[in-house]
């Protein structure tokens, strides 16, 4: 098998150029145009960032996006799913709104913005997976498995569960709904904070196998019943069900890369992966932390596992930046993603993502100026 194409672009620009010229000249020269987009629905894959958080994109690296695709003649969207965390992106109208407030308006992004998985995180599509995975299923946001055309556009960054975030976390997780969340996080068995839990029974009466009941005024929920839906965090409306965050770091990143694959499978894909601000955690914080390494470039390929690698790389083989974490830790380990997080391992989401035929880890690195 030959290695997989993997472009990019430095940060470095001339005279007359910009940085969203050569994001644009990138997507050219990576192939995105032997994409047939005519009359086909294109979800743009994003994290719209938490408020409060500043290293998330910037909306422009999506309207340039946007603006190239409709140029093929393709209908885009900007799309993400709900978390299930409190915040203000755990059901779509603040989701909206948070997007809005970064910068994520129409107007401003060249296309509509949509919540995958509906108001509540409820609207989602199970989707099959091959046989042999550890996964059977995933539980997809209907928007997303509606388009015809996935592109991912990723701020690559660390992750303090799975080592780094970048397309197959952006593709994964994100395009999870609540309940494909809980699936890959615990194996989907939500619990009741009795404290918020008001008795008002109306996740019992959205419950489809009758495992929560009301006991003196509080909800229970019979984890023996229950199957992982999620319907019970999407319709508390007290924020009272939340899931369990139990789940091995390595059985995260192994489910995680399985949902990416159900989202790419059978149709056409493309990622993008902004190496800038690369803040040690996840743009799910409402804050981020001094950035680890330089703003280094933008990479894209057809082969999201290749172009996580070899973000990867470039992201362990830079100079880390005094003043942020790695400058505070003990530096035991040869790069830069394990300093940062010790107790991840990073290898496990590529290894598997290899393994379930998602992309390869071999690439050829060609540069466009």
């Amino acid at each position: 098998m030959s290695p997989a194409n993997v472009y990019y672009t430095s940060m470095r620009c001339h005279l007359g150029d910009s940085l969203l010229n050569k994001l644009d000249r990138l997507m050219t020269q990576a192939g995105l145009e032997t994409i047939d987009f005519k009359r086909k629905f294109c979800a743009i894959k994003i994290h719209f960032g938490e408020p409060g958080n500043l290293a998330f994109l910037r909306p422009n690296f999506a309207k340039t996006v946007a603006d190239r695709v409709k140029s093929l003649g393709g209908l885009p969207f900007l799309t993400d799913c709900g978390t299930l965390y409190v915040g203000r992106r755990t059901h779509a109208l603040a989701h909206l709104e948070a997007a809005f407030e970064n910068g994520y308006h129409p107007l401003a992004a060249g296309c509509h913005v949509l919540i995958g998985d509906g108001l509540k995180g409820t609207d989602d599509v199970e989707v099959p997976l091959p046989p042999g995975l550890s996964l059977k299923s995933a539980r997809i946001g209907r928007a997303i498995m509606d388009a015809d055309i996935v592109l991912s556009l990723n701020h690559f960054k660390g992750h303090e569960l799975t080592g780094f975030g970048g397309a197959i976390k952006n593709l994964g997780m994100g395009s999870g709904s609540r309940g494909g969340k809980m699936i890959m996080h615990n194996d989907g068995r939500p619990s009741v904070d009795k404290k918020l839990c008001v008795g008002c029974g109306l996740c019992a009466k959205f419950c489809a196998h009758s495992a929560i009941t009301i006991k003196k005024s509080k909800a229970t929920i019979d984890h023996a019943k229950c199957v992982g839906c999620g319907r019970c965090l999407g319709t508390c409306n007290q924020r009272a069900v939340h899931n369990n965050w139990d789940s091995a770091n390595s059985s995260l990143s192994q489910k995680m890369a399985e949902y990416a694959l159900a989202v790419v499978q059978g149709r056409p894909n493309f990622h993008i992966n902004v190496i800038n601000q690369v803040s040690p955690y996840c743009d799910c914080h409402q804050e981020n932390d001094a950035a680890v390494v330089p703003d280094l470039g933008i990479y894209a390929s057809f082969d999201p596992v290749a172009l996580d690698l070899a973000s990867i790389e470039a992201v362990n083989q830079a100079v880390g930046l005094m003043g942020s974490v790695l400058a505070e830790r003990e530096l035991v380990k040869s790069d830069h993603l394990t300093n940062i997080h010790p107790n991840t391992n990073w290898r496990d989401q590529i290894a598997h993502s290899v393994k379930i035929g998602l992309g390869q880890d071999q690439y050829e690195l060609i540069e466009v100026k």
